[in-house]
């Protein structure tokens, strides 16, 4: 915001009267009062444009210096206001709170950080208060151009997605099927397991892999809030927090899911070959060992075929 632009009759360019704003600057003890000059940047805080109060307090998130902010939005007919103390993800809720117990609707306030991001990285107490200076500043002209919000609550879609059926996607899709929430967990390969259905043993404790593993992937399979879609992947996710729509590529199986015993035999008996016909081992240019001829072929799941 340009200060000519504001500057003498305390009116805006169209000639619309300036918001009333109310600059609360923070000592924090020490810890921003022992590097920047804090009644300097009060003074500065007083001739901005808008501003009717500037004050300050050793502790500006205690009782005494909410009440202060309070009293000081009904005395001066406060409609904007400005605290100047530590991050925002420290107290900004708090400040919101206190300008909204006072009748001020909490998102005509802004903070300036003038701890993490001036008195804490900076050790020149006349170029840190004139950083502080700045940060002020911006931070009225900012909140200036705030306008009223309302929060609404609006309906949440609970369903989840899970992408991956290892055994993080397992464990999160029971956790929450558990919990009662519908769960779609999606895995490209035939069969859920991961990773962890190809070893024999874990780490640390050398547990038998599959011990683990296969009760799991069963309670998966048998809980009702869990949808299953294997062999399949993620082409699309539309939506917003809360509300996505997801378009989900089931691959053709070539065989009966729900006649599958997964016995093997299909794997054993089918044509076609997916696996490499040959194989050689070499050391540079020298050849190890050979073999050619259709390799064996483990099967991992029943279900398999081209991309469809």
């Amino acid at each position: 915001m340009s200060d000519e632009k504001y500057k003498g009759n305390g009116r805006k360019g169209n000639g619309k009267a300036l918001p009333r704003v109310g600059v609360f600057v923070c000592h924090c003890g020490t810890n921003i009062a022992g590097t920047v000059d804090v009644a300097k940047v009060v003074a500065y805080a007083a001739t901005l444009p808008g501003v009717v109060v500037a004050k300050e307090h050793k502790y500006m998130c205690s009782d005494p210096g909410q009440s202060m902010i309070q009293q000081d939005i009904e005395e001066h007919k406060l409609d904007r206001v400005v605290v100047s103390s530590c991050s925002p993800l420290m107290h900004e809720s708090t400040f919101r709170g206190t300008v909204a117990d006072a009748g001020l609707n909490q998102f005509l306030f802004q903070m300036a950080n003038i701890r993490e991001q001036c008195s804490w990285v900076h050790e020149d107490r006349q170029l840190a208060t004139q950083k502080a200076m700045k940060l002020v500043r911006a931070a009225v002209a900012r909140v200036i151009h705030h306008t009223p919000l309302e929060i609404k609550t609006v309906p949440v879609n609970p369903a989840t997605l899970i992408v991956g059926g290892g055994i993080a996607g397992i464990e999160a899709a029971l956790a929450l099927g558990k919990a009662g929430h519908p769960v779609y967990l999606v895995e490209r390969e035939a069969s859920i397991g991961g990773k962890m259905a190809q070893f024999d043993k874990t780490f640390p404790t050398l547990d038998c892999s599959a011990c683990i593993l296969t009760p799991k992937m069963v309670s998966t399979a048998k809980n009702k809030n869990v949808t299953l879609f294997t062999f399949s992947e993620v082409e699309e996710v539309s939506g917003y927090v809360g509300n996505f729509k997801v378009k989900i590529r089931k691959k053709p199986r070539m065989v009966d899911v729900d006649a599958c015993i997964n016995c093997g035999s299909c794997w054993q008996n089918c044509p076609a070959s997916i696996a490499p016909t040959s194989r050689r081992i070499k050391i540079g240019d020298r050849v190890i060992k050979e073999r050619v001829g259709h390799m064996p072929v483990t099967p991992i799941a029943a279900g398999g075929g081209k991309d469809g």
